[in-house]
């Protein structure tokens, strides 16, 4: 097994370490002391050497060990270090790799100066308050500050070496910032103001060492940014042109991180301080346009929604190691999350919640939410109505121009206009705007697109059980229905569940269909119907009641079926003379399928009864059922008898 040295004095050292711990390879971290070792997830092929080494240290170290490769991943300003791995290499031939820091761009109203004597030449021209984010090492030689223990506040690790050096460097014990980053720009601000520094110090510590975020802290506190430029570096590689290296010639396998971070109602004061930390880490942020407004400046994004061309922009782009994918609200809530993940089974993925848009409205309209019912119409359809009478309380979401007004003018003509409506339009942005009232009320208000709302109907009445009456539906002239006692023994026997995928053969009127529609909300119902005139009165009945999960397929079974989706239950109400035909259609495409048959006719109860021996069904019934319903002769009620019907219900069965 190959073994390599990394010197992680950096992120970039580090996270490079992280990812060779993944990796069939030997490694020892160099870091320069025990708090470096901390920073380091122990790992069963990792060696960590904590301490400074001097030149000799190294060659001996190299020569022992016979590393294959040697990466520099020291920090930019470290040259005298990079000085001694370069010779120690050389000394044992031993292959050696820079790992280079990208440089940030600096406001051009930035001040430049070479060096810490430049800098202090510069600062001693100057009045105000000093915060110093160079670190403890060269804190002497700051010394020369007009005022030092007055003016400097220095922020520095929090470690013994660290504070000795401040006490050597005489700065007072309030005037030490003693901290570990990343530090975002929010704090770098904080401490800013909270030490009323006009000027901001630092290196070019480039992206990765938080330098964009101290360009943006200064310009927000109004602090002078003074830049001490870099020392000449050795020729090295980025990040991702290493990585490409390591993967070539040992085989690594390439592993970016991906944050998918959920970033509540869209603000920055309604994220979470674990979020907002994940942003300005990454290398990359991806999401929608207005999701990407609070990336930091330099910060490469990428816009993309679609599940697929997020996932294909991070395989595609491999010089970036950290992407966060932003979405809106909360991760695991009408989230894109879902549908992302199984993409990225070859990236280190993490999952950061939000705060969702109903945990949002509700604490906005002061009350709670453990028993509303989430419901969306973002880019689907659905009926509101029919899920307004199901549910007290409903937590909406709708898209497109108006969506909401355009859901509150439904539930009005529903007859459902007393239904309280609290809407929340931009919720967390400044143009946020909470509107209560009845959707009568509100159905000729317009509405932002980024609208949720809170619906509760005090008396929802929605059916439960099948058997809806037969005149609700359309029957039109000589087009056969199944009766609604009879359809509510057939949809029994079919055990419908909410998920089911179902066709209803010969749907006619369609009302067996339009009852599996209702009881599997949460699946798909295929009403096949190859008559013209059956095919309107069937399109009328599916317009009334509003069926988002209720599909009209034209044709002949078993022709229309070929395509259609996989059946989990399925109805045969008419077959055409095609029974034998459409069973085997069926059961070719799910032997589990549950199937239901009707039969008036001797002759389709005997072909039925053929079939059900043939396909050797595991599980059988037949039912003979005789419906009797009153009927008025003048002051008497009679019964009248319709005819018998046979029904056949069959599962797990095979194909001859």
């Amino acid at each position: 097994m190959d073994k390599l040295c990394v010197f992680a004095g950096t992120t970039e050292g580090r996270e490079l370490v992280e990812f060779l711990c993944a990796q069939p390879v030997g490694i020892t971290a160099c870091v320069a002391t025990e708090y470096g070792q901390t920073l380091l997830e122990p790992a069963e092929n990792l060696t960590i050497h904590a301490g400074r080494l001097n030149r000799e240290e190294m060659v001996a170290l190299f020569a022992r060990e016979r590393f294959s490769l040697v990466v520099d991943a020291t920090h930019p300003y470290a040259s005298v270090v990079t000085e001694n791995i370069c010779s120690a290499c050389a000394d044992t031939e031993t292959e050696y790799l820079r790992l280079l820091r990208s440089g940030a761009q600096a406001p051009e109203d930035s001040v430049f100066v070479p060096d810490i004597p430049a800098a202090v030449e510069y600062l001693n021209s100057r009045e105000g308050k000093i915060l110093l984010t160079t670190g403890s090492k060269e804190l002497a030689a700051f010394r020369g500050i007009r005022d030092f223990a007055q003016r400097v506040y220095a922020r520095v690790l929090p470690m013994e070496d660290s504070l000795r050096l401040c006490r050597e460097a005489e700065l007072p014990p309030a005037h030490i910032l003693a901290m570990q980053g990343p530090f975002s720009r929010e704090l770098n601000v904080a401490m800013l103001r909270s030490v009323e520094g006009k000027f901001l110090v630092t290196k070019d510590s480039g992206t990765a060492g938080g330098f964009d975020e101290k360009i943006a802290a200064a310009r927000e506190a109004g602090a002078q940014l003074v830049v001490i430029g870099r020392p000449p570096q050795v020729a090295g590689q980025t990040m991702a042109q290493v990585l490409e290296t390591l993967c070539a010639r040992f085989g690594f396998a390439w592993r970016p991180r991906v944050t998918i971070v959920g970033i509540g109602p869209g603000s920055r004061e309604g994220m979470t301080l674990e979020a907002l930390t994940a942003l300005e880490q990454a290398d990359c942020l991806i999401g929608a346009s207005r999701m990407l407004e609070n990336a930091r400046p330099g910060q490469v994004v990428h816009t993309a929604i679609a599940p697929g061309d997020i996932a294909d922009y991070i395989h595609g782009n491999r010089q970036f190691t950290r992407f966060a994918v932003v979405m809106s609200g909360d991760t695991g809530f009408f989230s894109g999350t879902r549908k992302l993940l199984p993409l990225l089974g070859d990236c280190k993925v993490q999952v950061l919640p939000g705060i969702s848009s109903l945990s949002y409205l509700c604490a906005k309209a002061g009350t709670s939410y453990e028993d509303v019912v989430p419901v969306s119409f973002h880019g689907r359809e659905g009926d509101i109505c029919r899920e307004a009478e199901k549910h007290p309380r409903m937590f909406v979401l709708a898209g497109g121009e108006n969506g909401m007004g355009i859901l509150c003018r439904r539930l009005t003509e529903g007859g459902l206009g007393k239904v309280k409506v609290t809407v929340g339009e931009r919720l967390g942005y400044p143009q946020e705007r909470i509107t209560v009232g009845t959707a009568e009320e509100l159905s000729d208000k317009q509405f932002h697109s980024l609208s949720a709302a809170l619906m509760e109907n005090p008396n929802p009445g929605a059916v439960v059980t099948h058997g809806l009456p037969d005149e609700a539906f359309s029957r039109g002239e000589k087009v056969p229905m199944t009766k609604s006692e009879v359809r509510s023994v057939c949809l029994s026997k079919l055990r419908l569940t909410r998920n089911a995928v179902a066709w209803d053969v010969g749907a006619g009127t369609g009302s067996v269909s339009i009852e599996m529609a209702l009881q599997a909300d949460g699946g798909a119902v295929y009403a096949i119907e190859r008559k013209d005139g059956a095919l309107d009165i069937l399109r009328e009945n599916t317009a009334r009641f509003t069926l988002s999960n209720l599909e009209i397929v034209p044709g002949l079974a078993p022709t229309a079926c070929q395509d259609l989706p996989t059946p989990t239950h399925v109805f045969l109400g008419g077959t055409s003379g095609n029974l034998h035909e459409i069973l085997r259609v069926i059961l070719e495409k799910n032997p589990e399928a549950r199937i239901v048959a009707t039969a008036i006719a001797l002759e389709s109860a005997a072909e039925l009864t053929a079939c059900m021996k043939e396909f050797s069904f595991r599980e059988t019934e037949v039912v003979c059922l005789n419906v009797s319903k009153a009927r008025k002769a003048g002051p008497y009620h009679l019964m009248t008898g319709q005819n018998p019907i046979y029904i056949f219900t069959m599962q797990g069965g095979r194909c001859p």
